[in-house]
C-alpha cells in the first residue's frame, strides 16, 4: 500500500489541525502548571475531548507543581502507568488513584 498524495491544500489543512492540537494540549498543560486546573479538572476534559485524550501521562504530571521527572516516575509506577502512556489509555482504577493522589488541597 502506498501513501496517498497530497494535495497543497490538504497539507496546509493537516498542518493546521496538527498546530492546532499541539496549541490545545499545551494550553491543558499550561492551565495546570498555573493552578488554573486541577489534575481531576485536566482528566476531566480530556475524558471529552479527543485532542486532549492524547497528551503523555508523564508530562501531565510534570506539569503539577511540585512534580518533577522523579516524582512523576515514582507515581506512574505506583499505579502500574507506561511511561509512554496516555490519558485515553488510563484505566478507571489509574485514574482514581491519580486522582486520590494530587486531589484538591
Amino acid at each position: 500500500m502506498t501513501i496517498p498524495q497530497l494535495t497543497t491544500e490538504q497539507l496546509e489543512a493537516a498542518r493546521a489541525a496538527a498546530t492546532q492540537a499541539r496549541r490545545a494540549r499545551a494550553e491543558l498543560k499550561d492551565g495546570v502548571r498555573s493552578g488554573k486546573l486541577s489534575l481531576s479538572q485536566a482528566l476531566e476534559a480530556a475524558s471529552t475531548d479527543d485532542i486532549l485524550a492524547h497528551v503523555k501521562v508523564v508530562d501531565l504530571l510534570k506539569a503539577l507543581p511540585r512534580v518533577g521527572e522523579k516524582r512523576a516516575a515514582v507515581v506512574m509506577e505506583k499505579f502500574d502507568i507506561a511511561p509512554n502512556r496516555r490519558i485515553r489509555g488510563l484505566g478507571r482504577h489509574q485514574l482514581a488513584g491519580l486522582r486520590a493522589e494530587f486531589g484538591e488541597r
